[in-house]
């Protein structure tokens, strides 16, 4: 008798730094023999997803695992004059050498692929799977206050975490049977704020999540005013600088999201990677990120597989 095989789908959810943890995922699925048809991101999801669906995975994460906070550091530009904190040319030219060309479109991926963004006019999701790759990549990852609305389709977009964190209604619009999805907004809300157990004996409190690279910044842009850096460091009654408001706010409106949205739509399986202490932006941290991304799959492998079983 033959059996119908399941579509699968793998669903990328928005989580910045946290998402370098998706080529864990797909690298462990992988190992035990599973590879989606469809694969859909959101924000950092969708560049993951996207260097997958163009066979360059590989390629992308070669490159963020050499990456340091010294290189993460000129990505910044801390001037308000582009509409945004990160250097828009420079990280362009990163994602054409390490997802896909230029002229690569969504129809010419060796697997099905779309992104979700935000339009901004009207606070709607939109679904892109067809046109210019890294178009919809940079309509998707436009986190408000870091980088500048992208005009595309004759819209202003924004970040799709803004309306779907993490997009498996968007896989099963695909045709997906099974989706497997991974969020990586669980347990974050408000610990990037939290103190450290162990302070040093001068009384500061060390920095973590964005303190880190954005206390390098700090040090390596000297010229940059101190009010726009987080950190708490000489910082009076520790109030948050302006990108630790933007980071903390972020974590909590795609943590209230993700759940009316997953309540609403459930995966098949949910992949949660154990990631709250990574800051949203420490995008160095990348192989303790992929190596949490290979655990929640490997949590979950009965599980997977007993749902992929029952699905032939």
């Amino acid at each position: 008798m033959h059996h119908h095989q399941p579509r699968i789908g793998l669903a990328l959810g928005s989580g910045a730094a946290r998402g370098w943890s998706h080529i864990g995922v797909i690298r462990a699925l992988a190992e035990i023999g599973i590879e989606p048809h469809i694969v859909c991101g959101c924000s950092i999801g969708a560049v993951v997803g996207a260097a997958y669906a163009a066979g360059n995975l590989g390629r992308l994460e070669g490159w963020v695992r050499s990456l340091s906070m010294l290189e993460l550091v000129r990505f910044f530009e801390l001037s308000w004059s582009r509409s945004g904190f990160v250097d828009t040319d420079r990280l362009d030219e990163t994602l054409v050498e390490t997802v896909c060309g230029r002229q690569v479109r969504i129809e010419d991926l060796v697997k099905p692929f779309a992104a979700v963004a935000t339009d901004l006019a009207t606070g709607r999701e939109l679904w892109l799977a067809e046109g210019p790759v890294l178009r919809a990549v940079w309509s998707s990852i436009s986190l408000p206050g870091l980088f500048p609305p992208v005009r595309h389709l004759d819209r202003w977009l924004v970040d799709g975490g803004l309306v779907n964190p993490v997009p498996v209604s968007l896989c099963r619009a695909l045709g997906a049977d099974l989706v497997l999805a991974v969020n990586l907004n669980g347990d974050i809300v408000g610990k990037h704020f939290r103190p450290k157990p162990h302070a040093p004996a001068n009384g500061h409190q060390q920095p973590d999540g964005n303190g880190d690279v954005l206390g390098a910044v700090k040090e390596t842009l000297k010229g940059y005013s101190a009010a726009l850096l987080p950190g708490g460091r000489g910082r009076a009654n520790g109030a948050p600088g302006t990108l630790d408001a933007i980071a903390g706010s972020i974590n909590i409106v795609q943590d209230r999201i993700t759940r009316s949205r997953m309540a609403g739509d459930p995966p098949d399986v949910l992949l949660a990677p154990k990631l709250a202490h990574v800051g949203l932006l420490e995008f160095h941290r990348a192989a303790e990120a992929i190596e949490e991304g290979r655990q929640a799959v490997r949590r979950l492998r009965p599980e997977i597989e007993h749902v992929l079983g029952n699905g032939r």
